[in-house]
């Protein structure tokens, strides 16, 4: 054994090959190419014919293994890698080196795979870092000795040692990319969640929210086929909506489930995603042409609103990689979000469907209490006159006029509510011709004196908003005037401050009482403030019982930046 161990000269010149080489080893990043590198290094040092390091997992277990040495068609003859066992088994559970002249008479051994290359001698060499055993670096067939020495020992433990800091540091660097990517996939769900948010704040229709909504998931994800099934209101249907990407007109069978019927009734009446992969059995609710497309997997979701489930987001992919937890959590959030979008628009038009009805009833109201007993009282008065004929004609033509001036009273009262009820708009005209047009169906309908002053070339300047919301106005104050006032002279004035553009409207009839009028506030008042308030200004109102009403409306000039 003397003539194998080596001089001073010798160890000193294998030090220094090793610093250098491990010194090459801590800056590499790649973990898989740095394993082959240290095994490629082990192989030169000790002078070995094979070599191999093997990486422990999480979990104890052997979770990489990488071998140098070996052709690439022995490699492949081979029925498995080294599992674990025998003397590298050992190793994993070992603090110290091992180190056998023959492999097969140590009683550890278990014998190699099948199709392995025969070996003799082995090195076992643990990586350890910070207390933990982390890895290990293997060598067999010692090629110019029966079996390798302790000078190799000492050397293996030293790159051992390099290692484990080269093998922590690509590890750590391996993470610090997956972060990243994980962070970076984040920031792009959330740039996408966001104008998802504010594409669908904008949509008032829920046929758009589901087009725009899928369309931007497809695109996102470079997903191939999705379509959207919604619940019906107040049913427990299921329909199919809208479907993009594929020749089949649906992903399923059918276009219409019930709730827990199918895979869609279940994600729907569960409230649970379901993904279906097309290589497993029960696919039977599937579309035929999905069956025999190349398809790998279906996503479905539930598309969540704050009173429960409103249906299911469906997504087909023709990729073998599945869908991931993040793409999978993205999707459950963009379901949520498409939900509360169509749960406020049902609740918008609701609330509007509310309002007509409302609107309905107050109308029905004011035309039962008003016009059609007026119109009864005109008829008692023609039935009377009726009685006068032979008696006293005189008083028969005077209940006769009564009920002429009666019956104009009264077709007055019905051209104001169509005055109220008729929308109107700023068509081709600026606000000062808007004004005019209103002053004049307004004369036409009350035979009121309305005075307007104003300029046209002052009123200009307004932006469109404030100029509708200032047309408006005067359209409520006019009709609420035809309405309540008794009047006879009507006055608007609108004219410019620095920042404002102001209009005043003022009548002679008969006021009302402000602090009672503001607890039962109409529709009228209330509209021009909200109109006013939305265009970024208000309105102010004066009045009292026998001195007629004045109505001040500012907004400001442009819209605020």
């Amino acid at each position: 054994m003397s003539g194998l161990q080596l001089t001073r000269e010798q160890l000193e010149e294998r030090l220094l090959a090793l610093h250098q080489a491990s010194l090459q080893l801590v800056q590499e990043i790649s973990l898989e190419t740095l394993l082959e590198r240290i095994a490629s290094v082990a192989c030169e040092q000790a002078g070995a014919r094979y070599a191999a390091v093997g990486v422990i997992g999480p979990d104890g277990e052997l979770q990489s293994f990488i071998p140098v040495g070996m052709s690439e068609e022995e490699l492949a003859r081979m029925a498995h890698p080294p599992r674990g066992l025998g003397l590298i088994g050992a190793l994993m559970h070992s603090q110290q080196p091992i180190r056998v002249a023959d492999i097969s008479s140590d009683p550890r051994s278990v014998g190699f795979p099948p199709n392995h290359p025969p070996m003799s001698s082995f090195l076992g060499v643990p990586i350890r870092h910070a207390g933990r055993h982390i890895g290990q670096i293997y060598l067999t067939d010692k090629i110019d000795a029966p079996e390798f020495t302790p000078e190799d020992q000492l050397l293996i433990e030293m790159l051992a040692a390099y290692a484990a800091v080269a093998i922590t540091n690509a590890r750590m660097y391996q993470e610090l990319i997956q972060r990243d990517r994980i962070l970076t996939r984040r920031n792009e769900n959330l740039a996408l969640l966001n104008e998802l948010a504010s594409t669908l704040a904008t949509s008032a229709d829920i046929d758009q929210i589901v087009d725009k909504a899928l369309t931007q998931v497809l695109d996102y994800l470079q997903i191939e086929v999705g379509e959207v099934y919604l619940r019906m209101e107040n049913s427990r249907t299921l329909k199919l909506v809208l479907h993009r990407g594929h020749q089949a007109k649906s992903l399923f069978a059918r276009d219409q489930y019930q709730l827990g019927e199918g895979v869609i009734g279940r994600v729907a009446k569960n409230n649970q995603p379901h993904i279906i992969s097309l290589s497993d059995t029960g696919t039977a609710d599937l579309h035929a042409d999905v069956l025999m497309g190349e398809f790998h997997q279906i996503a479905c979701l539930p598309i969540n609103g704050r009173q429960g489930v409103l249906g299911v987001l469906c997504v087909a992919s023709c990729h073998p990689r599945p869908l991931d937890e993040m793409e999978v959590q993205f999707l459950a959030t963009i379901g949520s979000w498409v939900g509360t979008a169509i749960e406020n628009v049902r609740l918008n038009l609701q609330g509007r469907r509310l309002a007509v009805l409302e609107e309905r009833e107050r109308i029905g109201m004011d035309l039962h209490d008003g016009i059609i007993q007026s119109i009864y009282a005109v008829g008692l008065t023609l039935e009377h006159a009726r009685l006068l004929v032979k008696e006293d004609p005189q008083g028969m033509l005077q209940r006769i006029e009564q009920a002429i001036s009666d019956l104009n009273s009264t077709i007055r009262d019905i051209r104001a509510y169509i005055l109220d009820l008729r929308p109107r708009q700023l068509r081709n005209e600026n606000l000062m011709q808007g004004i005019r047009r209103l002053i004049q169906e307004f004369r036409a309908n009350t035979l009121l004196t309305v005075n307007l002053q104003g300029s046209d070339e002052e009123m200009a300047v307004l932006g469109e908003a404030q100029a509708v919301a200032l047309f408006h106005i005067c359209q409520e104050a006019l009709a609420n005037i035809a309405k309540h006032a008794r009047a006879r002279t009507v006055n608007i004035t609108l004219w410019l401050s620095a920042e404002r553009a102001l209009m005043e409207i003022n009548d002679d009839g008969r006021g009302f009482d402000l602090e009672k009028m503001q607890m039962t506030i109409g529709h009228g008042l209330s509209n021009m403030h909200t109109r006013a308030r939305n265009a970024g200004g208000d309105v102010e109102i004066t009045s009292e019982p026998g001195n007629g009403t004045t109505i001040l409306a500012w907004v400001p000039i442009r819209n605020e930046e």
